[in-house]
């Protein structure tokens, strides 16, 4: 091989920036389709669509060579992180968290042999799955991948997983299984509740802790590693030799193959996305680079060329890769739609795969309270309630279709799929009763017991670090408040990626489920709230907290062992029926979740729009569109929005503006009087990629009647090309009247590109000028 194919072989871009035509010309060992990168620029493909084009660049990689040198075929990744998870009508399981909270391993590697054969069917050869992280606060945005707090069953859990995906014995890596991965090589679990942050202390425990899962992965055969975004006391996983091949390659006796994840080289100091020779000295084999894959690729040739990158580390890489591809038998293999399992699309959701997937959502369930409303007979009269009872989207959380999932999913985008009041509705029917859904918990005939189905919106990664545990939401506490005055009995449904405090909604609830995010098969919640017709127990409650629940809003890091461990559930709990535990009231109190009007508001952050905040675009009409997806665009498409990275994946937008139109935040509902008060200003963090065509505005709306604007055409156009600026304008510039909803706007009547990373409400800090 060629230095030039050996560098190929380390380059890992995204499928939403190269094409098979790509493929063929630089020959990259692996691609990936990242959360959002769906076939053709469509995340909700067919799966006719992923295996077409796992064909293509299959062919692609196998064009030989006009010197003919060896042609090594191409490795497909993907995140199938609880099922297959971005491709539409695919079983979806619970998140790994429920899955701990079952303790079943055998379950466990089941799931983990339907999802390879769900992947299989699509053409993919290898998921970044499973997450070994042993999470220690649950702030941490990603603590519903880790299985447990505790790392003796991450270890257990994450070593099935292992086994499930891959196979083991002579099945090992057969045409019904796929690569895996053990990640994120390690401490990701212990930063503080900050994701990609810093994991700090005895760095002798943090490996005895953090580490300890990978021991068991790679005994049952994991063949691939991916390295944290995180650091350990400072210095970053990605650079960090001592542990990348010292401690994994060596004294582990690694020899499978290191991969990055997103972006994470260039995080290092002193690299960029583009260029980085110390990530690959200290030990990674694979960049992940889904954009600057070309530069990169340059850039490390010539780091090999000037002695940088030595030929044994490059050598060394590239057998690795070669080793994974061999085992895989990716030599000996047809092209993806004619091995065992390609195009076999009766798999993708079969019944078959649904019902062990309802098995884990029945076992996944934890009873935290319980007075004997609950198992509830079906013939009656039930109510279900609250903005998580009719949404598979809600109920399956992050990585699901979509990167943050959520969003604009719909029911329809789940074929197959069932809503917990789909469940419920069709137990109810068969057993003579009614199921009635009602949101708001409205009724016209008083209902016999309710249901209410609530929790956190989808997220993943650091979109959902949280600085308190308090959940939030006042308007399921309103409803099961509303339904115990009325003495309904009430069950609580909760779908949630951590334990949180619901002090106030454990107190008004006759029945409490912690019922994590179960995944497409909501009728497994109705399995074990319902009885039989009959009147018998259908599914006894199973699950087992793997994580503690906390009674202080503030207990953020909970874990056994630890100083002042005083958890209103611990580790381990969950009733089952027949346990009776004398409920007594919680405290409700909280200081850190009371609002303070003087705190920054946040707008736009980390990519999303922020409560009660909803990004729109409209088109020169001023027929506005919401957007809440990675990418979307005003009804006639002249204004064009699209996600972008920052500091972070996605945290950023940016906006295309094609002709006239309009971009803009507006609230749904009226914001705090402080928010808007006189000495407040909003501040916009943005870059201007190209200079306006026309004029550009920028206007905030103040109710009936009350509109300004000032214009920022000349200030955008010296902005080109400049990088990012802050930019930092007084309300009082804008008010004509008394604020209301506060619609932030910038109407353009020409061609121009913008991108924004944040816009926030905060002190105006003695700025009085009314100029962008």
């Amino acid at each position: 091989m060629s230095v030039e194919q050996k560098v190929a072989q380390l380059i890992m871009p995204d499928i939403s920036t190269i094409t098979p035509e790509d493929v063929a010309k630089y020959r990259f060992g692996t691609i990936l389709n990242g959360g959002n990168s769906g076939p053709y620029g469509n995340e909700r493909s067919k799966p006719e669509d992923w295996l077409k084009l796992a064909d293509a660049f299959w062919e692609a990689s196998r064009t030989p060579h006009a010197d003919g040198s060896p042609v090594i075929p191409v490795l497909w990744a993907t995140d199938a992180v609880h099922g297959h998870s971005n491709v539409v009508g695919a079983t979806l399981f619970p998140h790994n968290i429920g899955l701990g909270a079952t303790r079943d391993p055998a379950l466990i590697r089941e799931i983990g042999r339907i999802t390879a054969a769900e992947i299989k069917v699509t053409g993919i050869d290898w998921t970044f799955a499973p997450t070994l992280a042993v999470v220690r606060d649950d702030r941490w945005g990603r603590t519903y991948e880790g299985y447990a707090e505790d790392k003796g069953l991450v270890s257990e859990l994450g070593a099935a997983m292992v086994e499930g995906l891959q196979g083991t014995g002579p099945d090992f890596l057969s045409q019904e299984h796929v690569i895996a991965t053990a990640k994120h090589f390690f401490g990701d679990g212990g930063t503080a509740g900050i994701d990609t942050g810093d994991t700090v202390g005895n760095e002798a425990d943090l490996v005895e802790l953090h580490a300890y899962p990978y021991r068991a992965a790679l005994k049952s055969g994991a063949q691939t590693v991916m390295a944290s975004f995180s650091s350990i006391n400072g210095q970053k996983m990605h650079g960090n030799k001592s542990y990348l091949t010292e401690l994994l390659k060596n004294e582990m006796a690694f020899d499978g193959l290191v991969v990055g994840d997103w972006n994470g080289h260039g995080r290092i100091p002193g690299c960029t996305n583009k260029d980085c020779p110390e990530s690959i000295n200290a030990g990674l084999d694979i960049f992940m680079v889904p954009e600057d894959w070309k530069e990169l690729l340059t850039n490390t040739k010539a780091a090999v060329d000037s002695g940088k990158i030595s030929q044994e580390r490059l050598d060394d890489a590239v057998r690795r890769i070669l080793r994974v591809k061999i085992r895989y038998g990716l030599f000996d293999l047809p092209a993806p739609s004619a091995r065992k399992l390609g195009g076999n699309y009766a798999l993708l959701g079969s019944p078959e795969h649904r019902a062990v997937a309802r098995k884990a959502v029945q076992e996944s369930l934890v009873l935290l309270k319980n007075d004997g409303v609950l198992p509830i007979n079906p013939s009656k009269t039930i109510l279900v309630a609250g903005e998580g009872a009719d949404s598979i989207a809600k109920q399956s959380g992050g990585w699901t279709i979509s990167w943050q999932g959520g969003g604009d999913l719909t029911n329809a985008d789940f074929p197959g799929a069932e809503s917990i009041f789909a469940g419920i509705a069709k137990q109810a029917e068969a057993a003579g009763g009614k199921a009635i859904l009602s949101v708001d918990g409205s009724y016209a005939q008083k209902p016999d017991v309710a249901i209410v189905v609530f929790g956190e919106k989808p997220y993943a990664e650091f979109m959902g670090d949280i600085k308190n545990l308090s959940y939030g939401d006042a308007k399921p506490l309103a409803l099961l408040k509303k339904f115990q005055a009325q003495q309904i009995p009430v069950v609580a449904v909760f779908l949630t990626g951590r334990p949180l405090w619901v002090n106030k909604e454990l107190n008004a609830s006759n029945a409490f489920v912690a019922a994590w995010l179960p995944g497409s098969e909501g009728g497994g919640v109705a399995d074990v709230l319902l009885k039989t017709k009959d009147g018998q127990v259908q599914k006894d409650f199973k699950g087992k907290l793997s994580f503690s629940w906390p009674q202080a809003c503030d207990a953020y890091a909970l874990n056994p062992g630890e100083a002042n461990y005083k958890p209103l559930f611990g580790y381990g709990y969950g009733m089952a029926y027949g346990e009776h535990a004398a409920w007594t009231k919680v405290d409700e109190k909280c200081a850190l979740s009371q609002p303070n009007a003087e705190n920054d508001v946040a707008v736009f952050a980390k990519g999303q729009a922020i409560a009660p905040f909803t990004m729109t675009a409209a088109d020169g009409k001023g027929q506005r569109v919401t957007l809440a997806g990675a990418k979307g665009k005003s009804a006639d498409g002249a204004v064009e929005v699209v996600a972008m990275d920052r500091n972070a994946q996605e945290d950023a937008r940016t906006i295309r503006w094609k002709a006239g139109g309009s971009f803009g935040f507006e609230a749904s509902t009226a914001l705090n009087p402080a928010a808007l008060a006189e000495g407040r200003a909003v501040r916009i963090d943005f870059q201007i990629g190209t200079r306006p065509t026309g004029p550009v505005k920028l206007s905030m709306n103040c109710g009936a009647n009350c509109r300004d604007e000032i214009d920022i055409t000349a200030s955008l156009a010296l902005a080109e090309q400049k990088g990012w600026m802050t930019a930092i304008l007084p309300l009082s510039c804008f008010k004509k009247g008394t604020p209301i909803g506060m619609p932030l706007s910038i109407q353009s009547s020409g061609s121009f590109e913008m991108s924004i990373s944040s816009v926030t409400l905060v002190d105006d800090g003695g700025e009085t000028a009314c100029r962008f």
